[in-house]
């Protein structure tokens, strides 16, 4: 019995010396190895479930926003939310499975090895195989801490660019805007509001965006939470969607932001023709730019509508009665070609309120578009004028009754000096740069004793009162001009007074026939038979050239991208597999490091 228990423990000394001298070292190192790889596994095998998915509901749901007032249901850009989300989930579930796996394997070694009497004599694998675990936390720690690297990495490099191209974008759209003059308000009654960055609806599901330029959702495009890519730059083409008035929520014109937008008011008293002058400058105006090869239409259907039946009420001799005081304008888009193009997109604010509106300071003060424009276009009835009036013979009057001339008592010096009064309380004075000056019914007027010389505008002005008008315009505009219009139209005339007036750079002299700044006379042929078609113009246009203006899209409505509904961004994707090669390559060349470093420690070891 002593012999045996000499023999054990004899045994048991020599297992710990081979066991602790050279199994030990290997058994520790093979476990390291093994637990190294597996928990290198286990950590990408987490990192792949969450990273190479490409449905929004994955291990790590990509969640857009609701569009509520905070967010706009876009999925916001994947620096900013996404990327520290996929981060704390591959964390939360790799380190616990790599922990539950290491446990199970100790747990099995231990029952394996420890649980019977073999285990005083496999003491030292045992040891070998708890210190390989142990060990294996410093490999895997620097494979943790590559892949937070590399998200670190990729992160900032996308950041990086996403500000450079924010900041380009947002440079070069304000470029943009400044250099073009771009001016963005809302045509409707109620409103008039001046827009900065108008709503925008996703053509696919019609959702608004608020937010559509470069921002935290995205430097170029931003991702409808129905996949659909958006432009958030007018020089990317957010100018093809659909825009709507943040203020009123109504739809907007096409290419606002893309053309400048010229509100134009017709400024009159009551009766004064500023409807009929209208019809008149549309089609007018519709002719020269035809004539200068660019294209014309109305925005919407509306307003076609309204001025096909103007202008056959113009044929049958008489325009119907504006009677809303707040209007919603009328919209013409027009493009020109050629090397002016920068400067030859206009979309049209023409505002025709009822003569009413102008008779009180009040109804004045709620037509708030005054306040946006820089050309202003006053329609003077000669009739309305009391000097006018009291000059008439008594036949002068009878027939002018039975022209359907009506004498207003609003006298239009009071007219312009509330709509003087108004535009003085904006931050330039009231300052416009072009004024137009059209009196109306110059046919009939040159009937009369006292419009004989009515020709010579604008000074004729001051023989009927209004020369305080004309002095004041001098002061307070940057250029005035002078218009007779009687029927039939000079339409050649009254198109380029409204293509000087709002800004379209016609080929050809600057005006035809009217005086600028009242040093020459009217402009065009005003006698001739009232029999002739007044709608027709002095040019006998061919009626295909009347009837081609109607509605016109002058853009190229957005073909939505879709990523499929359901699929995250692409630049998730792209950041996300970006991320993924990018840490397996950072914990490749880690553990080659380690490795090289433990063979090192390894063979001085032996050599000792």
């Amino acid at each position: 019995m002593p012999l045996v228990a000499v023999f054990l423990i004899a045994l048991w000394v020599a297992c710990m010396y081979f066991g602790f001298l050279y199994g030990f070292p290997i058994v520790c190192a093979l476990t390291l190895v093994a637990a190294t790889l597996a928990g290198t596994g286990y950590y990408f095998l987490r990192a792949g479930r969450v990273l190479f998915p490409t449905t929004a509901s994955g291990a790590s749901p990509a969640v857009p926003g609701t569009g509520d007032e905070k967010r706009d249901p876009t999925y916001r850009q994947y620096l900013f939310s996404q990327g520290s989300l996929d981060w704390w989930q591959i964390l939360r579930s790799a380190v616990p499975a790599i922990a539950e796996a290491a446990r199970t394997a100790l747990s099995t070694v231990t029952r394996r090895l420890m649980t019977n009497v073999q285990g005083f004599f496999l003491l030292p694998v045992w040891l070998a195989v708890v210190a390989g675990l142990a060990l294996a936390v410093i490999p895997l720690a620097a494979v943790g801490l590559a892949f937070t690297s590399a998200y670190a990495l990729v992160l900032a490099a996308g950041l990086l660019v996403w500000v450079v191209c924010v900041l380009l974008l947002l440079g070069v759209e304000q470029i943009f805007m400044r250099a073009r003059r771009i001016l963005q308000t809302c045509p409707h009654p109620g409103c008039y509001a001046r827009i900065a960055l108008p709503e925008y609806a996703c053509p696919t599901c019609g959702e608004r965006h608020r937010r559509l330029t470069p921002n935290r959702d995205g430097a170029f495009r931003h991702v409808c939470r129905c996949g659909t890519r958006l432009p958030t730059a007018i020089v990317l083409g957010r100018f093809r969607l659909q825009a709507y008035c943040p203020v009123c929520e109504r739809a907007l014109p096409h290419r606002i932001g893309r053309a400048r937008i010229e509100p134009l008011p017709f400024v009159g008293g009551p009766d004064a023709g500023k409807t009929t002058f209208m019809v008149l400058a549309i089609n007018a105006l519709h002719g020269v730019v035809k004539d200068a090869r660019g294209r014309a239409g109305f925005v919407v259907q509306g307003d076609e509508m309204a001025f096909a039946r103007f202008r056959r009420e113009l044929r049958l001799g008489r325009v119907s009665k504006t009677t809303t005081a707040a209007p919603s304008a009328t919209m013409v888009d027009i493009t020109l070609p050629g090397s002016r193009t920068r400067s030859g997109n206009r979309i049209l604010y023409l505002f025709d309120p009822s003569g009413e509106g102008f008779t009180g300071a009040t109804q004045v003060e709620a037509m708030s578009y005054l306040a946006h424009g820089e050309a202003m276009l006053i329609v003077v009835d000669p009739f309305a004028l009391p000097l006018v009036q009291e000059s008439l013979t008594a036949a002068e009057r009878q027939s002018l009754e039975g022209a359907g001339v009506v004498l207003s008592a609003e006298d239009p010096s009071d007219t312009f000096q509330r709509v003087r009064n108004e535009l003085a309380a904006r931050a330039d004075g009231g300052r416009q740069k072009r004024v137009a000056v059209v009196v109306t019914k110059a046919d009939l007027l040159r009937g009369t004793d006292v419009g004989r010389d009515a020709d010579r505008l604008p000074g004729w002005f001051d023989g009927v009162g209004l020369g305080n008008m004309v002095r004041d315009l001098a002061r307070t505009a940057g250029e005035v001009r002078y218009l007779a219009s009687g029927l039939p139209a000079d339409e050649r005339a009254i198109g380029r007074l409204l293509a000087w007036l709002t800004g379209l750079p016609l080929p050809g002299p600057a005006s035809n026939g009217v005086s600028p700044n009242g040093r020459s006379g009217l402009g065009g042929d005003h006698n001739g038979s009232r029999d002739r078609d007044p709608g027709a113009g002095g040019d006998d246009r061919d009626a295909g050239g009347e009837d081609d203006l109607g509605m016109a899209d002058l853009r190229h409505p957005w073909t939505p991208g879709r990523g499929g509904e359901g699929k995250v961004p692409l630049t998730y994707r792209l950041f996300r597999w970006s991320i993924f090669g990018t840490s397996a390559l950072l914990s490749a060349a880690a553990l080659t490091l380690l490795t090289l470093r433990a063979f090192s420690l390894l063979n001085a070891y032996i050599g000792a």
